[in-house]
């Protein structure tokens, strides 16, 4: 060093032997530097610590320091004297600092650094430092004056504040992580689709690659997901996923990891590179190397009652894993964990509710002759299904009954109501009931026996002639019935309209019904309302979307094809509701 914290060519201290004093005529300042016995005062009793080298002479040795200095560094000025000050070093002084002040000191200008030094004492403090050089009438280097101010309690305080904002920061990002993976996981209705999208949003922000494998109820890994974070090495990724769960099966860790406990603590490991060619194939091998084998993370993802599967996390280096990565793949491990067993949890209800409503849906046969096409879609967003329902069956005097309704909820209650108003309305109808009657008679009982909340229905009775078909209907808060006749015109069924079932009637007494004659080649459509109306769409502007569609259909067109056209155009994936349509082609 050329003063207090600087650098020379000769060994470091405690490396070699410390250096004689060099030879010293006068322990104060010569006169050519300083002057006058004030300004020797000022220097040698001054608060600022100070020592001044003589670059001129082997090693740029201390040929005076104050009692600041000493009084700062524990060493006397003897000690310090004829030394170069680099012995204020430590293992931990930064060595880009020194080889700054270095680089600056051999172009001759002055310089200042903030660097780690050490006193006699062994204690550490944060020497800013400044350099000064001093020259004669010619231009010449004779004296480097430095200047050194302990900010130790600065330095310190401006670490902690910016550590206090480097962990804010990371827990913001764990936050948005984590809220991130809830929303995309909730997105995805189906089971894979939910594990594929854990993977692809977590593995690219933590790890060098990694992939996500669940377990079967009996322990079995049913399905694993590869992802890299480098796009360069999607194909080898995905050829990995495809290469089956054998390479995952053979490794202990995973084994471990899908047996752990709620104690467990999921901590990074070095890859067993040795064991790998003894439990991989040599394709797998290969695969796994280009990926990249230094450590590993393994996270169980934990459900309510069990271990789902397992988030395994690689880097390419062996110590690729800090701290935060760790505790937020622990936190991922949880929240995803029940995240995902709610998917499965909503796939299976679904899939009871859709059972059970098909089973209580009819099975179209010969219809008395008549060409009838019938469609039920599921709602595809939520998780539960409705109360839709369709009928068509002939009755006793030949005539046709028609009808289709919508029980208000989603879910098991709804689907089983469904059923029981079903049954209930085949049964007034089959008596004899006329549609305004049966409709009275079901929104009756409904209120009496406690059968349902709210439904909506229409049912039609459909008796042929001559002409065509005459058509006797009434609705409980339905949507029209509508009636496309040859030649594309369009037109609905108004009229004969009451309360929905369940709702107290408006005007009490009987429940009013309406009749109307359609030709041959006409096309009589039932339907709910979830294929006209949802969110960006109401209900009149729907019925006008179905009436536009209904028309464009060719005159000899099928009732199956029909019922085919109309839910392709007004039924999209993102459903919000449930959909029933009933299709009748007049022959």
């Amino acid at each position: 060093m050329t003063s207090a914290g600087t650098v020379d060519d000769t060994p470091p201290a405690g490396t070699g032997p410390v250096e004689a004093p060099a030879p010293h005529t006068s322990p104060v300042l010569p006169q050519d530097v300083l002057t006058g016995p004030l300004a020797q005062a000022v220097l040698e009793r001054g608060p600022l610590a100070m020592t001044v080298s003589d670059p001129r002479l082997p090693g740029d040795p201390v040929v005076w320091a104050n009692t600041a200095f000493t009084t700062l560094t524990g060493y006397t000025l003897d000690e310090v004297r004829g030394r170069n000050c680099r012995f204020l070093q430590c293992e931990d002084t930064d060595p880009e600092a020194v080889a700054r002040l270095r680089a600056a000191l051999e172009r001759g200008d002055d310089v200042q650094e903030l660097l780690l030094n050490v006193r006699k004492d062994g204690s550490q403090f944060w020497n800013q430092l400044a350099i000064t050089h001093l020259r004669d009438a010619d231009g010449q280097v004779t004296h480097r004056v430095g200047v050194q101010v302990d900010v130790t309690a600065e330095a310190v305080g401006e670490a902690a504040r910016t550590l206090e904002l480097s962990l804010m920061h990371r827990t913001a990002d764990r936050l948005e992580l984590l809220a991130r993976m809830g929303e995309e996981l909730s997105r995805h209705l189906e089971f894979g689709d939910a594990v594929d999208a854990l993977a692809d949003l977590v593995v690219p922000r933590l790890a060098t690659w990694g992939f996500v494998a669940m377990a079967s109820e009996t322990g079995h890994l049913e399905r694993v997901h590869v992802v890299t974070a480098d796009p360069a090495h999607a194909p080898v990724a995905h050829a990995l996923g495809t290469q089956g769960t054998t390479w995952l099966t053979q490794s202990p860790r995973v084994a471990q990891t899908l047996a752990a406990g709620d104690d467990h603590v999921p901590m990074p490991m070095p890859v067993d590179v040795a064991s790998l060619p003894s439990r991989t194939t040599p394709d797998e091998l290969r695969l796994l190397e280009t990926l990249g084998l230094g450590s590993a993370l393994l996270v169980p993802l934990t459900g309510r009652d069990r271990v789902l599967g397992a988030l395994c996390l690689v880097h390419r280096d062996v110590d690729g894993f800090d701290r935060e990565v760790v505790v937020t793949a622990a936190h991922l491990g949880r929240r995803a964990g029940v995240l995902l067993e709610n998917v499965r949890l909503y796939l299976a209800e679904r899939d009871a509710a859709l059972t059970l409503q098909h089973s209580l849906l009819p099975v179209l046969g010969d219809v008395g002759g008549l060409d009838v096409a019938a469609s039920y879609l599921p709602s595809g967003r939520r998780a539960e299904v409705g109360g839709d329902w369709f009928d068509a069956f002939v009755l006793p005097d030949g005539a046709v009954s028609l009808a289709v309704g919508d029980v208000v909820g989603h879910d098991l209650r709804a689907a089983a109501s469904m059923g029981q108003l079903r049954s209930l309305l085949r049964a007034s109808v089959w008596r004899g009931d006329r549609p305004g009657e049966a409709l009275e008679r079901l929104d009756g009982l409904v209120r009496a026996l406690d059968v349902a909340d709210i439904a909506t229905c229409v049912l039609v009775r459909w008796e042929r002639t001559p002409t065509g078909a005459r058509l006797t209907w009434a609705s409980a808060g339905h949507p029209p019935v509508l009636v496309r006749l040859p030649g594309g015109h369009v037109q609905g069924l108004d009229g004969a309209r009451s309360t929905p079932i369940g709702l107290p009637p408006v005007r009490p007494g009987t429940t009013p019904e309406a009749a109307a004659d359609v030709p041959h080649g006409a096309f009589v459509v039932l339907y709910s309302d979830g294929l006209v109306e949802r969110r960006d769409r109401g209900l009149r502007e729907g019925i006008e979307t179905l009436s536009a569609a209904l028309a464009a259909v060719p005159d000899d067109a099928t009732a199956s094809q029909v019922c085919d056209a109309l839910t392709g155009t007004l039924v999209d994936e993102h459903q919000e509701d449930d959909v029933c349509l009933l299709v009748v082609r007049v022959d």
